[in-house]
């Protein structure tokens, strides 16, 4: 059901409790709205997010977002919307905070809740950030590993930016194994995919990843 379809839904079932005495929908309703609660402060949590990318101020109000999310999901027995939600808090308390420890475990149980209801998506994504917290951690080869299923996921999917993105994670693992060709290629391949999806905040990530790496 859509969000206009719960809330006209939880008005109907208000009205048969209050004027026609039935109060056994009440439940319903509030199941319902449960649900657009859940899905409303995903949404506001990842906004948040976004804007941090812009401006590196935390907001505490993130996190609050992400949990009451990840909650109401488990409250009402929604796999998929709870690991989504449990990645992003991963995600959090990777990015925002810079403390892997903290992320690891949410990261694998978003990966093993995305995975028992086939999200491909979202197991792309906490493979990925499982990538990024094995090349922190200095593991060259599980860092690869996760990406290179990320990406093949993303692939299948047709979710071509988020190739690209992997790819630049991709070439810095292999310029930093001494592989600088393929690393080059990698680059000329995730600006190819950047391109061609109008992804130009991907394309500002390939050229800092070229003058990072001096492979401009």
């Amino acid at each position: 059901m859509t969000v206009d379809e719960r809330i006209e839904r939880a008005g109907v079932l208000y009205e048969r409790a209050v004027f026609g005495g039935d109060s056994d929908g009440l439940v319903v309703a509030d199941r319902g709205l449960d649900a657009v609660e859940a899905d409303l402060a995903l949404a506001r949590g990842r906004v948040i997010h976004a804007r941090f990318l812009e401006d590196r101020s935390e907001d505490a109000r993130e996190l609050e977002f992400f949990q009451r999310a990840a909650d109401l999901y488990e409250r009402l027995g929604e796999v998929r919307g709870q690991g989504e939600a449990l990645f992003w808090i991963g995600t959090f308390h990777q990015v925002v905070r810079e403390d892997n420890e903290t992320a690891l475990p949410e990261f694998r149980r978003a990966l093993d809740l995305a995975t028992q209801v086939d999200d491909r998506l979202t197991m792309s994504y906490a493979l990925r950030h499982l990538g990024f917290a094995d090349h922190m951690a200095g593991n060259l080869d599980g860092a690869r590993t996760h990406f290179e299923e990320s990406t093949r996921l993303r692939r299948e999917l047709g979710f071509l930016p988020g190739v690209a993105a992997n790819l630049i994670g991709l070439a810095y693992l292999t310029a930093q194994q001494e592989r600088r060709d393929e690393a080059a290629a990698l680059l000329k391949e995730a600006a190819e995919l950047a391109q061609s999806t109008d992804s130009h905040g991907v394309l500002r990530w390939i050229a800092g990843a070229r003058k990072e790496l001096d492979l401009t």
